[in-house]
């Protein structure tokens, strides 16, 4: 091995530039990424441009309305400046066609959080014509208050920072530890998805190699349906940092190669010893950081991968036993993959990106968790509510330590839309029947979804609290301020309308299982959710369905996948009579008895488990 310079806390293993073998391979890879539109074209790469410009001029026109409301001096406001940062895969590079822009407005001392949220979507809407707005959604009370924008086509997810100096300037870094001097934990937070997108970017030897291989994690990621911090699994911030790992460690690296020492090295990881992409600082400031030492919750963290900015928090926090599990069987697959293509076997990178089987093969048992309101401003937020305590669910579920192995939740909610006229019907609605859909199914990017991922950012509370209790607040496009929630919704037929938002978890049980009782993990989910101050009983309605596979809605598979079936079972022999036995009535009776049977009519000694706390 040759010698080189050092990258990061750890010595690297190969300093070997790639081989032709590689750059062939290179080639291939990027022809793959290419054919599955994982780029974006030039025309829409500008569009962005241009809404960032857009943002920034807003942003310094709210420093200039804030400064003059409150009478501040014409010779500071007119160095107070203002400025926007970008964070995540804009930041990183490696955004595609949709991708939402992670943004920070940064704003001197002077303009508070209150003052974004009150200025900032007029500005807004006096600055753009209407038609260029198709979204504007504030969730203001959440961890990470955010608002939600689509503007030209591209959704923006705007948060806020009031640093404690007098002047943003449009030079100013924030990667100086001091500017976090004075920030209360609301501004820590959300400063921090900058700094740390800089410090990831700053720890890689080759930004080229790196940015590609990472399209390729994700991709991979997304596609085996193992993406979103909200439910259990890696985020985009914590995949970049993985892949960086690997950087720093094969620092020449063309990405074919990163991307298969990627699975090679994350599959046999010796968790939870932590990924770390640089030394931990001298703590500048007295602000909580990660530290298995001296928190028995971070000592509980399974998969940690440190964020390399100060204070280092752990962007994993939220994996749990199953889905720690469902990681490193997907891992395993793709070093089997990839170990395949770097070695010239049949496989091809378009078999690492096969979409995932969570509906088709990997359960026989699932549940639905369906969340429902009678407006669509009203479910938009509470629907964000009910993903945001998903893992509620999935913890209480792990905890029983029954009959269940492990309980998978799949990273994409599906959004229907129904009509109704009478309680019966609305009834079979709240239970998932879908006989009343009037919409084509649409779903729900949980990664991107506003409510569940201002509450699912990384904390610098304790990570026994890591998802905040915050509400959302919706603002519609009017600014009336409302979310809808006392105005259900009427067609001109006179039907009721109502809008579900479904989650599925998949449920995988022991060999030895007989019977499923999950009836106190879901009472606890309800309660939590309902229990939220957002909760309104005459708009709101919350249930978990448990289901077969074969008896899923259609709409969960793609064209083309074949969907589980009912096996038949085989009748057992014609018993002989008891009279051809040559019994009496008394052996009759003491021999012809049924099996035992539990209250709800399953048998319980057969293949179907008995299952309770659920509406099936």
């Amino acid at each position: 091995m040759s010698e080189g310079p050092q990258y990061g806390p750890n010595k690297a293993l190969s300093h070997d530039p790639p081989d032709e073998r590689d750059l062939k391979l290179n080639e291939l890879l990027l022809a793959e990424l290419k054919s599955q539109k994982n780029f974006e074209s030039a025309e829409d790469g500008k569009k962005r441009a241009d809404v960032l410009r857009k943002l920034h001029a807003l942003t310094k026109q709210l420093v200039q309305v804030v400064g003059k409301a409150k009478k501040l001096p014409a010779a500071i406001l007119d160095e107070a400046g203002g400025r926007v940062f970008t964070y995540g895969s804009y930041s990183l590079g490696v955004y595609g066609p949709g991708s939402d822009i992670d943004t920070l407005v940064v704003a001197p001392k002077h303009v508070s959080r209150d003052d974004f949220f009150q200025y900032f979507p007029d500005l807004l809407r006096k600055a753009v014509p209407a038609e260029e707005i198709t979204e504007l959604v504030a969730v203001q009370d959440a961890s990470v208050p955010i608002i939600k924008i689509e503007l030209s086509g591209i959704s923006i997810d705007l948060i806020f920072c009031s640093l404690q100096v007098a002047s943003v300037p449009p030079t100013l870094s924030l990667k100086s530890n001091d500017l976090l001097r004075g920030l209360n934990e609301t501004d820590l937070r959300c400063i921090n998805g900058t700094r740390v997108t800089d410090k990831i970017l700053d720890s890689v030897p080759q930004s080229k190699p790196f940015r590609l291989a990472l399209r390729a994690i994700k991709l991979w990621a997304q596609r085996r349906a193992i993406y979103g911090n909200v439910v259990g699994f890696p985020g985009g911030v914590a995949y970049a940092m993985m892949v960086a790992k690997i950087c720093q460690l094969y620092p020449k690296a063309a990405a074919p190669k990163i991307v298969g020492r990627f699975f090679w090295l994350m599959a046999q990881w010796h968790w939870p010893q932590p990924l770390r992409l640089a030394a931990r600082e001298d703590a500048p400031l007295q602000l909580r950081e990660w530290d298995p030492e001296t928190s028995f919750h971070d000592r509980k963290h399974l998969m940690p991968i440190i964020t390399p900015a100060y204070p280092s928090m752990n962007s994993t926090h939220n994996i749990g036993p199953s889905t720690f599990q469902v990681i490193k069987k997907e891992l395993r697959r793709g070093q089997q993959i990839t170990d395949a293509i770097c070695g010239a076997g049949p496989q091809t990178w378009k078999d690492l990106f096969q979409k995932h089987t969570f509906f088709t093969e990997d359960y026989k048992h699932y549940l639905s968790v369906v969340s429902a309101s009678s407006s669509k401003s009203a479910q938009q937020a509470w629907s964000g509510l009910c993903l945001a305590r998903l893992r509620r669910l999935i913890i209480g579920i792990e905890e029983l330590q029954g009959s269940v192995e492990l309980a998978h939740p799949f990273n994409k909610g599906f959004d229907r839309v129904h009509e109704y006229t009478t309680d019966e019907e609305k009834n079979k609605i709240l239970q998932g029947n879908l006989d009343y859909q009037v919409k084509e199914t649409q779903t729900t990017d949980i990664a991107a979804d506003m409510t569940a991922k201002a509450d699912a950012d990384v904390s610098f509370k304790d990570a026994a609290a890591s998802t905040a209790e915050g509400t959302p607040a919706a603002t519609n496009d009017s600014g009336d301020g409302t979310n809808g929630a006392a105005t259900p919704e009427t067609t001109d037929a006179g039907k009721q309308r109502i809008y579900t938002t479904t989650y599925y978890v998949g449920i995988g049980l022991k060999p030895d299982a007989k019977s499923l009782d999950i009836s106190y993990a879901i009472q606890a989910y309800k309660n939590i959710v309902t229990s939220s101050d957002l909760h309104d009983q005459s708009v709101h309605s919350i249930r978990v369905i448990h289901a077969r596979n074969y008896d899923l809605p259609a709409d969960v598979f793609a064209e083309g996948e074949l969907r589980p079936t009912r096996v038949k079972k085989q009748k057992p022999a014609a018993k002989r009579t008891v009279s051809a036995a040559g019994l009496d009535s008394k052996q009759e009776t003491a021999n012809g008895a049924k099996r035992p049977r539990s209250s709800n009519g399953a048998t319980t000694n057969g293949t179907a488990p008995v299952v309770k706390g659920v509406a099936t």
